[in-house]
């Protein structure tokens, strides 16, 4: 097998995603883009979403996990009047109704969905049923039971009330939440029926959407040192964890995976952190009093 063609680049690129296009296809033009060996995104978005998607290159890709666990804040609309196959303007209508929602009623019913909750994901949805993905069963006609999940919501709150058929919320959340889901089941509780209008990922853990790159500026750049400068660093995807500092022969013992000695004050026995050396990740993994032993080990 030959060699996979492209750079050893490590890093993050931020894209600003517009609506229309998939997650996977923004990774592609990001690592032609780059030329990138290797290149994977924390957190899919739907097509018809837009904002934050946080593409990790190279050694990176190891630290994806803790981005796609990282909270979020998400800006939408939902629109009353209609319940859709997908829980958004994308999908069939199923059901409608004339009644509307008083300001109050929505500031209301808004509670029931703070703190943690349990969420039924969309029917069309990256969810796995018995092997196969949500979204295709759904598209087959396939209606199905989907179990409910727990969600930790940070905050909910409305932004605007644009007219009687819409209201724009915002909302922080932990890993796993479907806004579209909110948009129904806040429909439902208000006796209105309802699904997203549009919606817009504004961050994700340390990743703005306002500092994202357009489709169009990764074009101009591709192949350029440009590009390359706008490349975060890799530790960014460790922002949620600890720090502790390995001395030179910890380092050495880490890079090659192996537990090694740390330098690190008031971190708890058993705690996942990450280890430095001269400000770079070497390794993550857990402290075990003096010593930390890896599961992730970035060799560069």
């Amino acid at each position: 097998m030959g060699r996979k063609k492209g750079r050893d680049i490590s890093g993050w690129i931020v894209v600003d995603k517009p609506a229309g296009v998939t997650s996977t296809s923004v990774v592609g033009k990001v690592r032609w883009a780059l030329d990138a060996k290797k290149a994977g995104h924390a957190g899919t978005l739907d097509p018809a979403a837009t904002g934050v998607l946080a593409i990790a290159l190279g050694e990176a890709t190891k630290t994806v996990p803790f981005i796609t666990d990282a909270m979020k804040c998400y800006r939408f609309q939902v629109r009353f009047g209609a319940s859709t196959s997908t829980d958004d303007a994308e999908g069939a209508v199923l059901e409608t109704s004339d009644a509307r929602p008083t300001d109050e009623a929505i500031a209301a019913a808004l509670g029931a969905f703070r703190g943690d909750i349990m969420q039924v994901p969309p029917q069309v949805s990256a969810v796995k049923v018995e092997g196969e993905r949500a979204y295709d069963l759904a598209r087959e006609g396939v209606a199905m039971d989907l179990a409910a999940r727990p969600l930790w919501v940070e905050s909910l709150e409305v932004v605007a009330r644009p007219d009687a058929d819409t209201v724009e919320l915002e909302m922080v959340c932990g890993k796993g939440g479907y806004v579209r889901s909110i948009a129904r089941d806040l429909g439902r509780a208000l006796g209105c029926l309802g699904h997203v209008a549009w919606l817009r990922r504004v961050w994700s853990g340390p990743f703005e959407a306002e500092n994202g790159l357009s489709l169009d500026q990764i074009d101009t750049l591709a192949r350029t040192p440009e590009l390359d400068e706008k490349l975060l660093p890799l530790e960014l995807g460790l922002d949620d964890l600890p720090e502790v500092k390995a001395t030179v022969e910890g380092a050495v013992r880490l890079s090659h995976g192996n537990p090694g000695q740390v330098i690190a004050s008031g971190i708890e026995f058993g705690t996942e952190v990450w280890v430095s050396r001269d400000g770079l990740a070497i390794a993550v993994g857990r402290y075990m009093g003096g010593e930390v032993h890896p599961d992730r080990v970035f060799n560069r």
